[in-house]
């Protein structure tokens, strides 16, 4: 071999030495890898995820260490999800000197050692450090020496206090990230000695005082995030020099004034959001020159809309709702436009036809609650990608256009409360992604069309209070996603055929012209909860199938020709029968039949104590009573569906660790006790809660799944236990936890701690008999139930989010202490296997976020908006829905002007102290957040529990 080719063959195995990776680290960064590996290792917390790797392999081949092309050295750590507790190894980790990058996000970390600040602090080219998603507490420390800091994130934690000084020294900082922890006092502007600052974010948090001027100073920044503060005062003209911004978010503070007109100069801007403040005078023309999205909803902007503000070249989103504009809507509309929401202002004149021509993009377009004029125009049928069209609540009238049926990919539909004539258009029953409709409240005639069948995915569909006539067509018991029909107030007649069986949250055909007996294809509708056939001239008895139906919670059968007895209801179902004036109402409800067969056994008790003394003859009369107790209780169990082999448990087990729970809990005692329907205590949605006594004397909820119910189909019984095992291991006060579960061959019993006060719904208002709960006990619910799910949402295996989250769902131990129920049903529902991934899924009426409309998925945002219904039930002391309005949107109607704010509280609980009504306003500013229209816009349940602890 040539001394040139034995060169080319070293070099040859120099490289692939190289890339064999046969370089290795420096003995001290294996050392101090070593050492981490130790004390990670020995984190009892943690979620060790080395358990592959030995500690004398290289570090550069463990999960989130990365090293140089050449292994050389090491240059970032990853320990993002580690479930790492313990802080102690932070300081040994800053022994290696070339480190370029640290990620310890998503841990349980709740501290960080001085030792840590002093070490890392003298690596010359660490560059990101991301503690973001910790539990860490206290004040934040000073980064002296962190001078080639670019990237700092300590979001989403529980730090405290003011910033003052901490970031003098970072002199390259360009991102900070201090959002969603409980810093206060004024807005930093120490941020990095040579203003290099790009991404400012500092939302979630407690900052007062003004927005500084002293921002400016920090020409590079492209994103400012102040958002959800107590931020007030202007926007200060200055931020127009900030050339460089993209995103502007002020939304949720106190600011007021004007909009600056200066913001129109800054080219870059794409996003301004300061939605839910107190923005007053007129909207600056101009301002949306470069802007993709703006939302200034929920402010209380006056004035006309700028000739051009929906003209933007750029402009995709547009929010101006819940404001007090008048005028117009500007006829310059961007081709662009996918969102303009415009509703609850008091806008006037005509929809603008010609601009509709070209807006192909539009998918959002809601202009509710105006006072609109005139018809909708044909050329609404060009705007062929709207998925929902909101024109509810405003003076237009006319025929509905044909036109609508063009409108291919509508999925929600909401022209309720206008005065539209005419027939209902054949047209709209071929949209067939419609999924709710609302055309109640106007002066419709004719009749439902035959072809309302092919709406195959409609999940609601409200033609009330028009003057419909004419009979139900029998296709619409094909509607088999259906949920919801309200037909009352028309003029409908004939034969009522049969409705779809899936029908849950309402069936209404009340004030028409119905007569005869309440047909039996009703009693098919087993998962109804309100049936209302009130004022119409129904004859006959009251079926006793009506009993049968275990979901109903409302019937109202008011103002008809019935007659005969009124058949026993459950305590849970509330009946109307007034004016039916042959109707014979019981005064006293029988016991039910487990009663008497409590009575019964206890007789055969003595008579068997009696035939072991008495003649012979007795003993035929005591085998006699045996008998008829035994075919008794046979019945019984047929009556409540429970057939012996039904009960006959499969498979059972215990999930808590709690030596007490274990003791008490008898499977035996408890299968007894759900076949007793005296034990029922309540019914949800989805179950039924039965009180069951143990042999301890402890009393447990058992609450029973229906196994059958497609929905509840998970495959196999095995891996129905393996969900519920995960959430047994889960531990919080203000949740019920799964203590136990025993299957049968068609359904599930799942074993809580007993709630002996009921439902929250129970609790609270008085129209059921109580009285009113003081705020005391109110303000601590709202904790609690905060508490609960922002536990369940922060869940390290996953957020645990809740279909049906309502004051129906939560059950009290005491007045004081709230606990979440049916958190298993994340786990244990299959959307597939029901009406979509909402329909059956959807929550209870006046919960159900206005997003689920069209986004056709349950979010951790639904259960924030569900959260604050429930607080607005907790501060008006109404229900969710009164008189077919929600109270969510009732509230958000009244709640424009804030000075009008105590108006909406329950005065039996506000005019109490002066100090109360303080705080029922400040909880009252959290539940506005929580009920937003857009979800984007509601604080997670982090933020919204700190915030309600801050109303103290």
């Amino acid at each position: 071999m040539s001394r040139y080719g034995e060169i080319a063959f070293t070099v040859l195995i120099f490289l692939i030495c190289l890339q064999l990776g046969f370089s290795q680290l420096p003995s001290d960064q294996i050392s101090t890898m070593n050492r981490v590996y130790e004390m990670i290792k020995n984190d009892t917390g943690t979620l060790f995820v080395w358990n592959n790797v030995t500690k004398d392999s290289s570090p550069c081949s463990w999960k989130g260490v990365f090293c140089t092309p050449d292994n050389s050295s090491i240059i970032k750590l990853s320990f993002h999800l580690f479930s790492i507790s313990g802080s102690e190894f932070l300081p040994v980790i800053c022994q290696i000197g070339t480190l370029e990058s640290l990620d310890l996000s998503d841990n349980y970390l709740s501290s960080i050692p001085a030792g840590f600040i002093t070490n890392c602090g003298e690596i010359s080219g660490l560059r990101l450090l991301n503690f973001s998603s910790n539990k860490l507490v206290g004040s934040l420390l000073n980064f002296n020496g962190f001078g080639m800091l670019e990237h700092l994130d300590f979001s989403q934690n529980s730090l405290t206090g003011e910033i003052n000084s901490q970031f003098i020294g970072l002199d390259s900082l360009k991102i900070l990230n201090l959002s969603k922890n409980y810093f206060e006092g004024n807005v930093p502007t120490n941020l990095g000695k040579y203003s290099l600052l790009e991404e400012l974010q500092l939302s979630f948090n407690q900052f007062t005082g003004t927005i500084p001027s002293k921002i400016i100073k920090y020409g590079n920044l492209g994103l400012i995030d102040l958002s959800v503060n107590n931020l007030s005062g202007r926007i200060p003209d200055e931020f127009g020099g900030l050339s460089k911004l993209k995103i502007l978010i002020l939304s949720l503070n106190n600011l007021s004034g004007g909009i600056p007109k200066s913001l129109s100069n800054i080219t870059t801007l794409l996003r301004f959001a300061a939605n839910q403040n107190n923005f007053s005078e007129t909207i600056p023309a101009g301002i949306t020159s470069y802007l993709r999205s703006l939302d200034l909803s929920y402010n209380k902007l006056s004035g006309t809309i700028p000739s051009d503000l929906l003209s933007g070249t750029n402009l995709q989103s547009i929010d101006l709702s819940y404001n007090k504009l008048e005028g117009s809507i500007p006829a310059n509309i961007s081709t662009r436009l996918f969102r303009l929401r415009l509703g609850r202002n008091s806008l006037n004149g005509t929809l603008p036809g010609e601009s509709m021509r070209s807006l192909t993009e539009l998918t959002y377009l809601e202009l509710d609650n105006n006072s609109l004029i005139g018809s909708i125009p044909p050329e609404i049928g060009m705007c062929t990608n709207l998925a929902l069209l909101n024109l509810a609540q405003n003076r237009l009238s006319g025929p509905l256009p044909p036109s609508l049926g063009n409108l291919i990919n509508l999925q929600v539909l909401n022209l309720q409360s206008n005065n539209f004539v005419g027939e209902i258009p054949i047209q709209i029953t071929m949209l067939h992604r419609l999924q709710r409709v609302k055309i109640s409240w106007n002066s419709l005639n004719g009749s439902i069309p035959d072809s309302i069948s092919n709406l195959q995915n409609l999940t609601n569909l409200d033609l009330q209070g028009n003057s419909l006539r004419g009979s139900i067509p029998n296709s619409i018991g094909t509607l088999n996603n259906l949920l919801e029909l309200q037909l009352g107030k028309n003029q409908l007649s004939g034969h009522i055929p049969a409705m779809p069986q899936n029908l849950q949250i309402a069936l209404n055909l009340s004030n028409n012209l119905f007569e005869g007996n309440i047909p039996v294809t009703l009693s098919r509708l087993t998962g109804l909860e309100v049936l209302d056939l009130s004022n119409n001239r129904f004859s006959g008895k009251i079926p006793e199938f009506l009993t049968k139906m275990t979901t109903l919670t409302q019937l109202d059968l008011a103002n008809n020709l019935l007659s005969g007895a009124v058949p026993q209801f459950g305590n849970f179902v509330h009946v109307v029968t007034d004016g039916n004036k042959d109707l014979m109402k019981t005064t006293r409800n029988p016991p039910p039949a487990s009663q008497r067969k409590r009575k019964s056994v206890a007789s055969d008790a003595v008579i068997a104590a009696a035939a072991a003394v008495i003649a012979v003859g007795l003993l035929t009369m005591i085998s006699l009573l045996i008998s008829r107790r035994y075919y008794r209780i046979n019945d019984e169990h047929l009556d409540s569906g429970e057939e012996t082999s039904q009960l006959r448990v499969v498979q059972e087990n215990l999930l808590t660790a709690n030596s007490i729970h274990r003791s008490n809990i008898d499977f035996s005692k408890a299968m007894e006790a759900v076949a007793n329907p005296s034990n029922i205590f309540l019914k949800s949605r989805f179950s039924t809660y039965y009180k069951a006594v143990m042999p301890s004397g402890a009393s447990y909820f058992v609450k029973k799944l229906n196994w059958s119910d497609k929905i509840f189909q998970l495959g196999s019984h095995e891996k129905f236990g393996e969900e519920l095992e995960i959430l047994g291991k889960l531990c919080n006060s203000n949740v019920m936890i799964p203590l136990a579960y025993a299957l049968t061959v068609d359904s599930a019993y799942l074993f809580y701690e007993f709630a002996p006060k009921g439902t929250l719904s129970d609790a609270l208002h008085v129209s059921l008999g109580n009285s009113p709960l003081e705020w005391a006990s109110r303000y601590s619910v709202s904790i609690g139930v905060a508490q609960g799910l922002a536990f369940l949402h922060g869940c390290n295996s996953g957020p645990v989010l809740l279909l049906d989250l309502s004051s129906k769902t939560i059950l009290l131990k005491s007045p004081n202490e709230p606990q979440v129920g049916d958190i298993e049903l994340c786990k244990v529902i299959d959307p597939s296997k029901s009406t979509g991934s909402l329909s059956t899924i959807a929550g209870s009426v006046g919960y159900i976020p206005p997003e689920y409309a069209y986004t056709m998925r349950v979010t951790a945002a639904g259960n924030v908006y569900s959260f604050g219904v429930i607080l607005l039930e907790l501060l008006t002391g109404k229900p969710p829905v009164s008189g077919g309005t929600e109270l969510a949107k009732a509230v958000l109607s009244n709640s424009a002007q804030q000075n009008n704010w105590d108006q909406i509280l329950d005065f039996s609980v506000s005019k109490t102290s002066a100090a109360i009504k303080r705080q029922m306003l400040a909880v009252l500013k959290v539940a506005l957040a929580c009920v937003s229209i857009s979800p984007d816009e509601r604080p997670n349940m982090k933020s919204v529990l700190r915030m309600l602890l801050n109303a103290r």
